[in-house]
């Protein structure tokens, strides 16, 4: 395998360090504003295999903050995108399409694809449950992003403990149903400690789960990515 590309990676982190990534399987679940940019910077680290998961395609409202989303492309599919990006970063990528919404039927079957660590950056409140749930019953190393929208400050975006969140009421939303099923930590999250600007919250048609979002800035959902990623890269180096 070619690792030249990754010589800086390599000064910084050391070789034993490279080869875990390079044997390593992160499944990437939405492929939106946070996730399309965590997957990038996850393959651009060397990771050996990736699975890519989102069902939806490119819309005019994505471009002022989602990676795939440009002029030229309304209409196409973001994973097929995607996959055409990452396996330009790295041609000897095993890389992993599925191209649909992740559902709560769908979960349990993508975890039976035993990835070494998962990046959960689903954008509705029904699946996120559903997946955080069966990632600890299945003993899946993951970390979770909480709410990215109506957000302008980078500098207020945390990693923790989702029992130790605050100022996210997406997050606060997921610790409520969550200790319903007796689950009250073990979570790790990333998440901001900014208040949701409430002037920008929108109202949606409610397809796939999700009935509201706030207006999003363009550098907010890449920098959650990028923490996201950051947590993945870490562990799995561990």
């Amino acid at each position: 395998m070619d690792i030249s590309w990754l010589s800086r990676t390599e000064a910084l982190v050391g070789r034993e360090a490279l080869e875990k990534l390079a044997n390593s399987h992160v499944m990437v679940l939405g492929l939106g504003g946070v996730g399309s940019f965590a997957a990038e910077f996850i393959a651009r680290s060397g990771v050996g295999k990736m699975t890519i998961i989102d069902g939806d395609t490119v819309d005019p409202s994505n471009r002022n903050r989602q990676l795939p989303a440009l002029a030229t492309n309304h209409g196409v599919a973001k994973a097929e995108i995607m996959k055409e990006r990452l396996l330009a970063i790295n041609p000897e990528l095993q890389l992993n399409v599925v191209q649909e919404f992740v559902l709560p039927q769908s979960i349990p079957g993508l975890l039976e694809l035993k990835p070494d660590y998962c990046v959960e950056a689903i954008d509705s409140i029904t699946p996120k449950l559903f997946f955080i749930r069966r990632a600890l019953e299945a003993e899946i190393p993951f970390v979770s992003s909480m709410g990215a929208g109506g957000k302008l400050d980078p500098t207020k975006i945390k990693v923790a403990d989702i029992g130790s969140t605050f100022n996210c009421k997406l997050a606060q939303h997921i610790r409520k149903k969550l200790k319903k099923h007796g689950i009250k930590k073990g979570v790790k999250v990333v998440f901001s400690t900014e208040l949701p600007d409430k002037e920008s919250l929108l109202y949606t048609d409610g397809s796939n789960y999700k009935k509201s979002a706030y207006g999003t800035m363009s550098y907010l959902p890449a920098a959650f990515g990028g923490t996201l990623a950051s947590v993945a890269i870490r562990d799995l180096m561990e």
